[in-house]
């Protein structure tokens, strides 16, 4: 298992990974397979979205702000939108990866959401 870090810069954010998984496949020795892609963050989540056009992680990002309207919550950090848009991404996508590259559509790329920062969260990459 590989983990890679990443940083945010702002309370919501859509971050493409793509990358640094991608990189993290290259060092694995098998080079076909299916990778977990696992956050281990309850106020993040992992999701796969277009990423040819920067206008849809920004039209994402204020969707999701506007998905918790004045709902009250009881816990007291004050972060459980955060906590719920989590439950509704998911902590994880599940991908075929090809000759130690991720096997995705021609607009695809995976992106840690961000729902809670900014910070430097954790991802971690299992290929099998």
């Amino acid at each position: 298992m590989k983990q890679i870090r990443v940083s945010t810069g702002k309370k919501m954010e859509l971050k493409d990974i793509t990358d640094q998984i991608n990189a993290a496949l290259a060092d694995t020795e098998s080079k076909d397979g299916l990778c977990l892609v696992f956050c281990p963050h309850t106020t993040a989540g992992i999701v796969v979205n277009e990423n040819a056009d920067p206008d849809v992680r920004r039209d994402l990002e204020r969707a999701f702000e506007k998905a918790v309207p004045a709902v009250r919550f009881d816990h007291a950090e004050g972060n459980s939108p955060a906590h719920f848009l989590s439950s509704l991404t998911g902590p994880s996508v599940l991908l075929p990866y090809q000759n130690g590259r991720l096997k995705l559509g021609t607009w695809q790329g995976v992106f840690l959401c961000e729902y809670d920062g900014p910070r430097t969260r954790e991802v971690w990459v299992q290929a099998q």
